[in-house]
């Protein structure tokens, strides 16, 4: 059995996206391949992204014709919502799900192919004044994020790219199978937020100031919340992966 959501956008694809899973492990471009495959494919003037899902183990191949939802269609409707929301990410396509015998198998979500000016993994080096307005604007759309109640639970360097329009930067959030929306979000939660971003302490320092700024919050209560969480994060991490290289804010 296969599930297929289409957005309606996107309907003239249909074809194509029906018949993705009996051809993407022999089709398309490779653009990253680790615990999950994504592949690019040209459609009809469109170049899609797809997220082929590592199979689940089998307690999740229940869990997620049962009680959660699997990862693609919580991306897709992830993504929907953030849109709806007034938020840039990736125009969501699809999400296929493939079930054999009433268990979740494979999955797939499929979006819209973006040219990004960068990613906040560049925070790894530099300086505030040389990031200066990368990180005032940053600060002031994860407070807007925040205000309207939306939370990306894997809040990391890698997940949030962005496009350049003169000295405007638009951030696009990726990776959404983990979000919460419609919580009201205190300083608590906010500033445990900030724990996996890369950059130095004066960064985090400059981006919390400007967070605090407005929101509304106090900026020396969220100066001690974001770096207790920030150390407690990358020194489980450290253990984790005793082999790993120099902690990114370092």
């Amino acid at each position: 059995m296969t599930v297929t959501v289409i957005n309606p956008q996107y309907q003239q694809l249909e074809e194509f996206i029906k018949g993705l899973p009996l051809v993407f492990d022999e089709s398309g471009d490779i653009i990253y391949s680790a615990r999950n495959t994504v592949k690019a494919f040209g459609i009809e003037g469109y170049k899609i992204n797809v997220k082929s899902f590592k199979k689940p183990f089998f307690i999740n191949q229940i869990a997620y014709v049962t009680v959660r939802k699997s990862k693609a269609r919580r991306s897709y409707e992830n993504a929907v919502k953030l849109v709806e929301k007034g938020f840039a990410t990736p125009d969501p396509v699809a999400y296929i799900e493939q079930k054999e015998f009433g268990l979740l198998t494979n999955s797939f979500y499929l979006s819209i192919d973006e040219e990004f000016a960068g990613m906040l993994r560049e925070l790894r080096t530099g300086t505030v004044e040389s990031h200066r307005e990368l990180l005032r604007q940053f600060a002031l759309y994860t407070a807007d994020l925040h205000e309207k109640q939306v939370l990306h639970l894997d809040f990391s360097p890698g997940n949030i790219l962005y496009k350049l329009n003169g000295r405007i930067y638009t951030f696009y959030l990726v990776d959404l199978n983990r979000m919460s929306f419609d919580k009201p979000i205190d300083i608590d939660t906010a500033c445990a937020g900030f724990k996996r971003l890369w950059g130095s302490d004066d960064m985090i320092r400059f981006m919390i100031g400007v967070y605090a700024g407005a929101r509304g919050f106090d900026e020396a209560t969220c100066l001690e919340k974001a770096f207790k969480y920030r150390k407690e994060f990358w020194e489980a991490y450290k253990k984790r992966h005793p082999d790993a290289m120099a902690l990114p804010y370092i």
